[in-house]
């Protein structure tokens, strides 16, 4: 038996709002994903500064994957986890090459760019529903990623 969930959000926002969500976690995890590749794989004389950079980079975002599944949860959704799912929701091309140390960097930039756009188009929804919580995770995912994407453009300025 399913039980009533009464937090001051209609049920319609609330599935609206973890369907933004959805498509959130789908981009986070498979920036996660393409930046633990990279971070694997890259090479060249800025070996060292990428492959430290992109650990802490994929570090972050896994952690941002569960904070916004647990948020999915919080309002009542079932959360995506499948390969199939994310890959149906996200926005981003996976790479499945390896590509010089410039371009996974300009991938990457590109990736965290659309992260932001996703996590900004989820906003109006939880604003015109006072759903601070999803407010705040987005405006804090806004800020990292924005942040993330400032310093990876300028390591190829």
């Amino acid at each position: 038996m399913e039980q009533t969930i009464d937090i001051g959000i209609k049920t319609e926002d609330r599935t609206a709002i973890a369907d933004g969500l959805a498509r959130l976690l789908a981009d986070t995890y498979t920036l996660y994903l393409k930046t633990h590749n990279f971070h694997w794989n890259v090479t060249g004389p800025m070996f060292n500064t990428l492959h430290t950079m992109f650990e802490e980079q994929y570090t972050e975002l896994a952690t941002a994957v569960d904070e916004i599944a647990e948020r999915i949860r919080a309002l009542g959704v079932a959360a995506p986890g499948s390969y199939k799912q994310f890959a149906d929701l996200t926005s981003l091309s996976e790479e499945t090459s390896v590509p010089d140390a410039k371009e996974m960097i300009r991938q990457l930039v590109k990736d965290q760019e659309a992260v932001v756009r996703t996590a900004r188009s989820v906003f109006p929804t939880a604003e015109a529903a006072n759903d601070e919580p999803t407010a705040d995770l987005l405006t804090q995912r806004m800020q990292i990623h924005e942040k993330t994407a400032w310093m990876l453009r300028s390591m190829i300025a």
